[in-house]
């Protein structure tokens, strides 16, 4: 007969295992590759507008995902927390398959900074593995839609399925995608403009904004449709695109500018999945059988004399 005075046994979730289970999963064994995030620029350019290096509040909201995981980032450019210091005592050893996995802190292809990020690896003789930038990623576009919702320039809430109206002046009834690294950059922003035209009901298009006659013709493009307050929203963490360029660009062509993305939880999110894609790839994202683990240590497990 079972006993009403206690309470039921708590029945813990039973974990996946295999293809099922969760990308972002706590697995720890010994040899865990370290995390190695690459910011594009120099410290002082990677700055978010209350000082903070992106890349260290970046590796603070990775860890959250990645607890086990030794994360460390580093500058592509200038002396001061550089990348070649993130990448030393990676070399290579028989105790763990892979030492370390690069990020690159980039939303798009930016052929800069991946050169930077080879020449770092192959310089510090790191047996390191470089993964693809951030984007695109669906989750691009809800950060930007974030980004454009703290200024002003759009609601908070979908606007798909509420209004294609902007309640006021100050909203924004178009926005340009802005991309920097060249054409594969505008084809990934192409992809996170559809995206965020989805959330928001305006219309989207995206832009290089390192080519003023691409930018142009975009915001024409927008106007011919009727836009009056196009706004421009960089999809870059920062370093890649400066708010003082940025602003100027804007003013320049009649458009407002929007805050660069930044640190954000989300895309520490998908940065922790770009370092699982790796070790999956490599099938290092499985626990160590009993015969690889070290024998265990202790008064209750000495061995029999």
């Amino acid at each position: 007969m079972r006993n009403s005075d206690r309470l039921p046994p708590r029945e813990l979730p039973k974990r996946r295992s295999g293809r099922h289970r969760n990308p972002l999963s706590f697995d720890n064994w010994f040899g865990t590759p370290a995390l190695i995030m690459a910011v594009p620029g120099t410290a002082e350019q990677a700055r978010d507008a209350d000082g903070e290096l992106i890349g260290a509040r970046m590796a603070d909201l990775v860890r959250a995902y990645r607890p086990e995981v030794t994360i460390r980032f580093g500058h592509t450019e200038g002396r001061e927390q550089s990348l070649d210091e993130a990448l030393t005592g990676l070399e290579k050893s028989d105790e763990r398959p892979l030492a370390g996995v690069v990020v690159p802190l980039v939303t798009a292809p930016h052929a800069a900074t991946s050169a930077a990020i080879g020449a770092a690896v192959a310089k510090a003789g790191a047996d390191a593995r470089v993964t693809e930038g951030l984007g695109p990623h669906p989750m691009l576009a809800e950060v930007l839609h974030l980004r454009l919702a703290e200024a002003g320039y759009v609601r908070a809430d979908r606007m798909r399925l509420i209004s294609v109206t902007a309640r006021n002046t100050t909203m924004a009834d178009g926005v340009v995608v802005g991309a920097v690294g060249g054409e594969g950059a505008v084809g990934a922003a192409g992809v996170t403009a559809v995206l965020l035209a989805a959330r928001l009901g305006l219309t989207v298009l995206p832009a290089d904004l390192e080519n003023e006659a691409s930018l142009e013709q975009v915001l024409a493009q927008l106007r011919q449709g009727g836009c009056q307050r196009p706004v421009i929203a960089p999809s870059a963490l920062g370093p890649e695109m400066p708010a003082d360029q940025l602003a100027g660009l804007a003013e320049r062509f009649g458009a407002r500018p929007c805050a660069s993305l930044g640190a954000d939880s989300l895309l520490g999110k998908i940065a922790a999945l770009r370092y699982a894609e790796v070790l999956n790839s490599l099938g290092v994202e499985q626990p160590p059988t009993a015969e690889e683990l070290p024998a265990p240590v202790g008064s209750r497990h000495r061995p029999e004399s």
